[in-house]
């Protein structure tokens, strides 16, 4: 059972546009607060995007979503799961970011999830470009490499851009397959669409045995057959959950700098998330809120709900988990 201390603020006790934003209006605790051992999922901020090759503004994501984050309440509509009682939630604030340094600014967040993970904490991150997710992977899979369930447009797998450029939100997971971080038997992306440049990721993909799933095959199968074949494929080990919100049709999800038509709806959005129930989650991402493209904050608030489908589904089986241990 969660402490009384990291209930979120009722928005009956105080107006949700008063007050300073949080994450789902959590209490923050900093790294070198005494609580920090006692949270269970801590929500942190990337606001970081200087792996965008056109359109930037994920950077800002993060202070958007919190933002509108204050308008999630306690308990699950339909499931009626309470995340917040389950187990100890925060706002962890955000890992500081280097604007002018790349490799800086990836061992920053390197670090950040590092420390968080060996006191416990399960790490739930709000970016920033997609290319945050890799130095997350770095600090959770320094041990063994971890499955993957990766909701996108894009695989986000090729080589290089501009004639070498290694890093970019084109390119983690390519990246993190080279470096061990991911176990490409166990990764499944879902949702692929749009134009491309050439087949240069899906051949990879294909060489090394990574399940691509495009968005034709989403609609033609349905949403709770293709994702009961990624909780197949992930299996009972460790996976790591990424979810880049142009996956979702950018009439629901405008916010963002790479938007590819023809993708799911809201409700499917959240949907995809509730059918990741009974997979071993160890983080999670969303990434790729861009606030400059959507100033009304409704993409910001679509990625707080699926921020906390994540907790719903992520919470319960925790709190077993740490039961049983």
């Amino acid at each position: 059972m969660a402490g009384n201390g990291f209930q979120p603020v009722s928005g009956f006790d105080l107006p949700r546009f008063a007050g300073i934003a949080s994450f789902m209006r959590l209490p923050v605790v900093g790294p070198d607060d005494s609580r920090l051992p006692e949270v269970d999922i801590g929500l942190i901020g990337l606001p970081w995007d200087a792996g965008t090759t056109n359109r930037p503004g994920p950077r800002h994501g993060p202070r958007q979503v919190r933002d509108m984050s204050t308008m999630i309440r306690a308990q699950h509509g339909v499931s009626g799961v309470r995340p917040f009682e389950t187990v100890n939630c925060a706002d962890l604030g955000d890992v500081p970011p280097n604007p002018a340094d790349l490799t800086d600014a990836m061992a920053r967040i390197t670090e950040a999830i590092t420390r968080v993970r060996k006191v416990g904490v399960l790490p739930v991150c709000v970016g920033g470009d997609h290319l945050c997710t890799l130095p997350v992977l770095r600090a959770l899979a320094a041990d063994a490499p971890l499955g993957l369930v990766h909701f996108d447009s894009h695989t986000d797998l090729f080589h290089s851009y501009f004639g070498g450029s290694l890093y970019t939100h084109g390119t983690p997971f390519r990246r993190a397959v080279e470096e061990g971080l991911l176990d490409p038997a166990r990764m499944i992306q879902i949702g692929i669409r749009g134009t491309a440049y050439d087949s240069e990721d899906r051949e990879f993909a294909a060489d090394r045995g990574i399940r691509i799933v495009t968005i034709e095959e989403l609609f033609d199968r349905g949403l709770r057959d293709v994702m009961a074949e990624a909780r197949l494929i992930v299996g009972t080990l460790p996976a790591y959950v990424s979810y880049d919100i142009d996956f979702i049709d950018p009439a629901f999800a405008p916010g963002t700098g790479t938007p590819e038509v023809g993708g799911p709806t809201a409700f499917q959005a959240l949907q995809v998330v509730r059918e990741l129930a009974g997979v071993n989650i160890a983080g999670a991402d969303l990434v790729e809120v861009s606030p400059p493209f959507d100033t009304s904050g409704g993409t910001a608030f679509l990625a707080a709900s699926i921020l906390f489908e994540m907790l719903c589904v992520i919470a319960p089986a925790l709190a077993v988990s740490r039961t049983s241990d």
